[in-house]
């Protein structure tokens, strides 16, 4: 996934770097990096935003994210983000 790849991705989801970061337990600098292409984000990285890109796929992952990224943290997104992207494999 390259830094053009990541910019998509998160703008697919509708998070700014800040959210974005929080996913990963990173600095929204860092996010802002990795879309300027100066990092690279770690193999782990990169599936989990392989991951989050197929449940990007599902029409209202969007919302869903947002309202748990404010209303029960970051974890609680990542396992409904890794949840749509089991079900998108799955299909």
């Amino acid at each position: 996934m390259d830094s053009k790849d990541i910019s998509k991705l998160r703008q697919k989801l509708g998070l700014n770097q800040d959210k974005f970061g929080q996913l990963f337990g990173i600095h929204p600098m860092t996010v802002s990096k990795w879309e300027r292409g100066i990092l690279t984000p770690t193999p782990y990285q990169v599936a989990m935003m392989e991951a989050f890109k197929k449940a990007a796929e599902k029409k209202d992952i969007n919302e869903k994210l947002k309202n748990i990224l404010v209303a029960a943290g970051v974890v609680a997104a990542v396992y409904l983000l890794l949840k749509y992207s089991h079900e998108v494999v799955g299909k």
